[in-house]
């Protein structure tokens, strides 16, 4: 890890309920890498915590650590050997077991010695930890930890404060002490482990902060693993377990609508709501459940933009972006948003698409609530749509996201030859979920009796055209949309993964669907661990680049159902099965992003090692696999 740069997050373990999260090493201890730590909403309660122990002669010893388990999402297992106060066989016999709990502002550890020895043994053991409070987005950066805040003694333990935010530890039959001489907090028991028998300590620490804006879901999961499908990989079950584990971890409510549930972006960065990724989200795992998609649509509708405001980019009927505590910032890279920011371009059409697709699982009762919503929406979709009829972004702050669609850091908008378009842009699959959305929207207003559905239908009608007219390029890799149309209203000539979003929507009739879909199984763009977000014949293209190269796992989901929508099932299969490779190479949890590297070349994708993960999006996935495969076995 460099200073000053963002935290490499992929050999580290994490136990979650958002939003609290434990970040540390295989061992469970916390501060060998930059990301380690326990946190709670977007603070860094605390940042170092180890475990060692002595036997009667008094050395200080660390645990050998062998193993860690994860036992779920909220629940991990580390195994470690004693064999400081073991005898001198060879086989070890005194074994420490820690088990880590994570609740919604809770760590709770319970270690358990294990004794094969003939003969008690005493056995000091000492936990050691530091307070920090450092804003998440100061974490992300790479700077130097905040500091302790002030410590007060209670009956079985600590209360440590900094401002309102606060950590109260507890720590029945522990010495609890403060270091004098820094910032640590020492917990020391001496425990008598009798002849063949164990004995167990506890702590658990409690974290505050009054100024969250999320809380985590208090509601029971509302779906159930969907039974196996007879013949089908066996790699698929064990990543819907993991998925769906994942997915329930991640769930939040805002404290004004506790009973509606959405899904957190994901660990470490986005434990907030998020249009975009919520939408999507709650979208890809439809097949099994409507009610995340119903309270999500809800939870939006309430922050739907009302007014024109350049500074957060809200305007009427905008579906918002990003929900944090306060300004966040992101230093290095000039990024300063607000906590209620809307800059996205694409989260309003998915709000249409996603109820659109959801109202025939939902009651009349609940999508007659959101109709003035969707009024509002496809209002700001027709009126947002420029002086060429195409949806576009262009920051206006200068200080906001200078790429406002679900590729959005600052080079995803490449020309073949590896320079950056100009702004404002449209994307290619915006103007595909704007044109389903104008349908589904018109769909609905004509169901409840509301006037417009036949002017939707008309824009709709014009943007395919315009569409055909200005998107489609032709290079040497082939016929294909463009990912963009640049400032001037050139056709950014890459050929990207944006084109699978296409798919299903309507906006591409069957011919040009099969043009695409075969390019995107094709070897410049399919790794064989899923689609490339940029093909390999692209100057720009390095398989470690975020949005330039790599595998994007809720990516390549939307494509693989897209393809199933277009029917292109053949297709939608064959991405399938990179999603169930790389998800085997990681373990079932499949992170953010990975890198693009072809299945020919290595056997497992090489992590990109900034990645989140758990991802809510990517988690999701599994669903999408699982819903084409069980569509391709005619079950």
């Amino acid at each position: 890890m460099t200073a000053d740069r963002q935290p490499f997050l992929h050999d580290r373990t994490i136990v979650l309920c958002a939003p609290t999260q434990a970040w540390s090493s295989a061992s469970g201890d916390m501060g060998s890498a930059p990301i380690d730590g326990l946190y709670h909403g977007d603070t860094r309660f605390v940042r170092a915590l180890r475990v060692e122990y002595a036997g009667t002669d008094g050395v200080v010893s660390r645990p050998e650590w062998v193993r860690a388990t994860s036992l779920s999402a909220q629940r991990a297992r580390f195994d470690a050997l004693l064999r400081g106060v073991d005898d001198a066989w060879p086989d070890p016999k005194v074994r420490l077991e820690r088990e880590r709990d994570v609740a919604d502002g809770h760590l709770t550890e319970t270690l358990t010695i294990r004794s094969h020895l003939a003969d008690p043994v005493a056995v000091t053991l000492r936990i050691t930890l530091s307070p920090d409070f450092s804003p998440l987005q100061e974490v992300k950066s790479g700077a130097a930890p905040t500091g302790t805040g002030a410590v007060t003694a209670t009956p079985s333990g600590l209360e440590i404060r900094s401002g309102e935010a606060t950590i109260a530890l507890d720590a029945p039959g522990a010495r609890v002490t403060r270091v004098e001489s820094g910032d640590e907090i020492e917990l020391e028991w001496t425990v008598q482990v009798p002849a063949f028998g164990s004995a167990a300590v506890q702590w658990h620490v409690a974290l505050a902060d009054p100024a969250i804006v999320v809380r985590a879901a208090s509601a029971p999961v509302p779906w159930q693993q969907p039974t196996a499908i007879e013949g089908v990989d066996p790699r698929l079950d064990r990543w819907l377990d993991r998925a769906l584990g994942d997915l329930a971890a991640l769930r939040l409510t805002l404290p004004s609508a506790p009973d509606d549930v959405f899904f957190a972006a994901g660990a470490p960065w986005f434990f907030t709501l998020f249009g975009r990724d919520s939408l999507w989200a709650a979208r890809l795992i439809l097949p099994l459940d409507a009610s995340v998609a119903a309270s999500t649509l809800r939870v939006l509708a309430r922050l739907q933009g009302t007014r024109t405001d350049p500074a957060t980019a809200e305007q009427p009927g905008k579906i918002m972006h990003e929900l944090r505590a306060g300004t966040f910032t992101m230093p290095g890279e000039g990024i300063v948003l607000p906590p209620l920011y809307y800059g996205t371009v694409d989260a309003t059409p998915l709000w249409v698409c996603l109820l659109a697709e959801a109202a025939p699982k939902m009651s009349d009762r609940e999508v007659e609530e959101l109709l003035p919503a969707l009024e509002a929406a496809l209002g700001w979709i027709t009126d947002a749509a420029g002086d060429d009829g195409f949806l576009d972004y262009v920051d206006e702050t200068g200080h906001g996201l200078s790429n406002q669609g679900w590729k959005d850091s600052g080079d995803s908008i490449q020309w073949r030859d590896g320079s950056l378009a100009a702004g404002p842009i449209a994307l290619c699959e915006v103007q595909g979920y704007a044109y389903e959305a104008a349908l589904g929207g018109a769909a609905l207003l004509d169901r409840f009796d509301r006037p417009g559905g036949d002017d939707l239908r008309a824009w709709a009608a014009g943007l395919k055209k315009r569409f055909a007219e200005r998107f489609w390029v032709t290079t040497p890799e082939g016929t294909y949309p463009a990912i963009a149309l640049d400032r001037d209203g050139h056709a950014v000539d890459t050929l990207t993964s944006n084109i699978g979003h296409l798919l299903g929507t309507g906006i591409l009739d069957p011919a040009e669907e099969a043009a695409v879909s075969s390019l995107l199984v094709s070897a410049s763009m399919s790794s064989g661990f899923g689609v490339r977000t940029l093909s390999t014949g692209a100057a720009g293209y390095w398989p470690l680049s975020y949005h330039g190269g790599s595998v994007w796992t809720h990516d390549t989901a939307i494509i693989a159902r897209g393809m199933a929508r277009a029917g292109r099932h053949r297709d939608a299969a064959t991405v399938v099965s990179g999603m169930l490779a790389a998800a085997e190479a990681f373990e079932y949890r499949v992170p953010e992003l990975h890198a693009g590297d072809a299945g020919a070349d290595v056997p497992a994708p090489a992590p990109y090692p900034a990645a989140c993960r758990p991802q809510a999006w990517s988690a999701a996935g599994a669903v999408t696999a699982w819903d084409v495969l069980r569509e391709s076995s005619g079950r």
